[in-house]
């Protein structure tokens, strides 16, 4: 008779770096802390408010999904107070409350949970949350009229995509790419500083957190598809710096697109949905319905990844004839 033994092997991975969920978020929530330190300068105790309200419910929202559907408590693993953080970046100091509590629950109960929970969601959640709330409340998200009322020392008062879009290049002179760089502009509370995202996104890719294919590729898709339209128009259409340094670009750039469960894992599919995301960001842009493109530009990403992480290496060796 034979000696039969019951072989258990766990699922994948079978090798581990000993990384964890907690590590990354921690990492993610210090990468953008130097945008979050010159949003709590600009606007003050409201933006301070609003991040609070956002990272508490979002967490409080993961809490209330996990014991409703009976599952193991997810809050300490960090994730459910980044997508809360991300997502308070993209708000106006302004936003009233109601909308900070609607806007953690899509994000983390409907784009995230929903799905199986962190590593299932197909979108990111922030994203997704975004796109429904400036369907749905796109006053909340005119920061033309939200921050109106701040005495701010910056060059214009006039939200940079919003004065292209409505007025032509010319009425964006007043935007040096200096300006911008350093944060004097409005839009929401972590999205401003350019300097500081892309610090932060440097520090991101180099402990390994994000992949830089992804980020580089966005950015390449920006500058050449901004540059063509700015070639053909430049008194209708704004310069690659302008794209690349005003709006929510580099919070996507380094905080949305690379999301690991959203986004791709080979390297040749990596660089085609970045490029796609950049692409996409300027078409919305400057053809568009939209100011800023970038959320539904990740959005479409996302809905390709499938398809683009298909594009495999070719497998070495071959089958040969018995």
């Amino acid at each position: 008779m034979l000696n039969q033994k019951k072989f258990i092997v766990s699922h994948a991975p079978f090798w581990h770096n000993g990384s964890g969920i907690t590590e990354r978020s921690y990492h993610t929530m210090l990468a953008a802390l130097p945008a979050l330190l010159m949003g709590f300068y600009q606007y003050g105790m409201p933006a301070v408010g609003v991040i609070s309200l956002s990272v508490s419910a979002a967490m409080l929202w993961e809490l209330a999904f996990n014991k409703a559907a009976k599952l193991p408590v997810t809050v300490g693993d960090g994730n459910a107070a980044v997508v809360g953080l991300v997502l308070a970046m993209l708000l106006p100091a302004t936003a009233p409350w109601w909308i900070v509590i609607m806007g953690t629950f899509l994000a983390v109960v409907v784009g995230k949970n929903i799905f199986g929970g962190i590593g299932s969601n197909p979108f990111n959640p922030v994203a997704v949350a975004v796109a429904m709330m400036m369907l749905s409340w796109g006053g909340c998200f005119d920061f033309n009229q939200s921050l109106v009322n701040y005495e701010l020392n910056f060059p214009s008062m006039v939200y940079p995509l919003t004065a292209v879009k409505n007025f032509g290049v010319s009425a964006a002179d007043a935007f040096t790419v200096s300006d911008l760089i350093w944060g004097k502009q409005i839009g929401g509370i972590g999205a401003g500083f350019g300097l500081g995202l892309i610090v932060g996104g440097i520090y991101l890719m180099l402990r390994g957190f994000i992949r830089w294919e992804i980020s580089l590729s966005f950015i390449a898709g920006i500058i050449l598809t901004a540059l063509l339209f700015n070639t053909s128009d430049p008194s209708r259409y704004g310069s690659p710096m302008l794209h690349l340094f005003s709006g929510y670009t580099l919070v996507a750039v380094f905080f949305l697109a690379p999301e690991d469960s959203s986004s791709p894992v080979n390297f040749i599919p990596m660089l085609l949905y970045g490029l796609t995301a950049g692409v996409m960001t300027v078409l919305i842009r400057n053809i568009g319905a939209y100011a800023d493109g970038v959320i539904f530009a990740i959005l479409v990403a996302n809905l390709l990844n499938p398809l683009l992480d298909k594009i495999r290496p070719k497998t070495l060796g071959h089958i040969g004839k018995a």
